[in-house]
């Protein structure tokens, strides 16, 4: 029996909500801007979550890329108010946040302390390096043309930027050797490194590549905000784990879609969207919101269980 695609089942509960909301608010869900602001809101955490599928086929959890985000905003609107172009300031920014990726990456790989604790301080010392940057308010500062990368319309540079990531991480999940390395460090840690893989250069590259598109998302989101912001992206971490579970990863590792994760994240987009287009109060889309991760990741869990037993026959 052939394995069917892990990005299968989020994309056909992709296609139900669409046509939920769809039926339900005819005259505003389905208008050409409605969708364009979906695809748009859909970009932080679709560049999130191609960085979390690597860190997840590891076997690894990053807590962290709220924080990063955030501080990716301040140290940008800081250069950018010191005098610094457009371009090298995002850069800058970028790699400031690849940096905090190197020391995570170090610690989980070399050091060999459990990622949850790893990431769960940086997590917390990053938001802390935001707000003393930031002297704890908001920085104002000229976008000097980055708020055009997400500008209302198709041609927005940012959406086809996303899409050009999608497609660079999944050729090289798919056909690098070090994508091989990735999935077999995280389906069996100790077969792997008697295979000769350097499990922990993999697992501070896959931390770092992880940091830098926390860091591009950063960017993504100040072209929105055109402000830094220490308190930003609360809790953008758990949405970006959860696109990927949705998209069929599990968090013991060895598996991972960018499809999937990518569908995840539209699906997260489109819950919340529909929510507000059906008048529905916040905390209700939060409650449903979780109730269908819940039950995504069961029905996900009833599937491996019975291709297992499938194989095993």
């Amino acid at each position: 029996m052939k394995k069917r695609p892990p990005w299968v089942g989020p994309l056909v509960a992709l296609a139900l909500a669409c046509a939920l909301f769809a039926a339900l608010a005819p005259d505003t869900f389905l208008r050409s801007q409605s969708l364009l602001a979906m695809a748009r809101q859909t970009v932080v955490v679709g560049v999130c979550s191609l960085g979390m599928t690597l860190v997840i086929a590891t076997g690894g959890i990053d807590l962290s890329t709220g924080s990063l985000v955030a501080f990716t905003t301040v140290v940008l609107a800081k250069l950018l108010r010191a005098g610094v172009p457009a371009l090298p300031a995002a850069l800058a920014a970028v790699a400031a946040a690849g940096m905090a990726g190197v020391v995570a990456g170090t610690l989980v790989g070399r050091a060999r302390i459990a990622p949850f604790v790893v990431t769960l301080g940086t997590m917390s010392a990053l938001r802390g390096a935001a707000k003393g940057l930031a002297s704890e308010q908001k920085i104002d500062a000229d976008p000097r043309g980055l708020d055009a990368l997400l500008s209302a319309d198709l041609a927005a540079p940012g959406l086809w930027m996303t899409v050009a990531l999608a497609l660079l991480s999944f050729a090289v999940l798919t056909f690098t050797r070090f994508g091989r390395h990735v999935f077999a460090v995280g389906s069996n840690e100790a077969a792997a490194r008697l295979c000769g893989i350097d499990t922990g250069r993999v697992k501070i590259a896959v931390y770092t590549v992880s940091s830098l598109l926390a860091g591009v998302a950063g960017v993504m989101e100040f072209s929105t905000l055109t402000v830094g912001d220490p308190t930003d992206s609360m809790g953008l971490e758990l949405e970006v784990i959860a696109a990927v579970v949705l998209g069929g990863a599990p968090l013991s590792g060895g598996e991972g879609s960018v499809a999937g994760s990518m569908v995840g994240a539209l699906l997260i987009t489109v819950l919340r969207t529909g929510g507000v287009h059906l008048g529905l109060p916040s905390w209700v889309q939060e409650i449903a919101t979780g109730a269908i991760i819940v039950v995504a990741v069961a029905v996900d869990r009833v599937r491996r269980a019975r291709e297992a037993g499938t194989a095993a026959r």
